[in-house]
């Protein structure tokens, strides 16, 4: 199954059912997205079951405070950058009731872009049975294209991960 299988509502309604099945809550951690994973995950009815809380972390001083995310680490590699995305990850699981989490970090576009991180670059953090796997993408499209993406691949993966664990 990959992300093209299903959309944003159905990939929420399976992940639902598989933190269920599992006794599981859910925390996000999202800049880039600004809410859109969580959003998409309680627009479910009954996602209090599931969804735990959701921390929209969009300033670097948000990711520290909000999420433990080491100001050092940022300054060294970047918000847009792996150490960050799991730092945001692993943050989200230890400062909620979770079980499971995702964080991603990125540029959206139109602006904010450079040669070594262009617009529709994200990285993905997701925390899941004691794992934290990250992962980098790059997305085409306009802001609200690649955000969209963004919160797809991030429910698909988290879907795949619960699935596996």
């Amino acid at each position: 199954m990959n992300e093209s299988e299903h959309g944003t509502p159905a990939l929420a309604g399976l992940l639902a059912e598989l933190l269920q099945q599992k006794g599981w809550m859910l925390a996000t951690a999202e800049s880039c997205t600004g809410g859109l994973i969580a959003g998409a995950c309680t627009e479910l009815s009954g996602s209090s079951l599931w969804f735990e809380r959701g921390f929209v972390t969009y300033s670097n001083a948000a990711k520290t405070e909000l999420l433990g995310v080491d100001a050092a680490l940022i300054a060294a590699h970047g918000a847009v950058s792996e150490p960050v995305a799991r730092a945001m990850a692993e943050g989200a699981l230890t400062r909620s009731q979770a079980q499971a989490a995702v964080s991603v970090t990125g540029v959206a576009g139109p602006t904010g872009g450079t040669a070594e991180k262009p617009v529709g670059t994200v990285w993905f953090g997701w925390s899941v049975a004691g794992r934290v796997h990250t992962e980098h993408r790059r997305f085409d499209g306009d802001r609200a294209a690649v955000r969209a993406a963004t919160v797809r691949h991030a429910l698909q993966t988290l879907v795949n991960l619960v699935r596996a664990a």
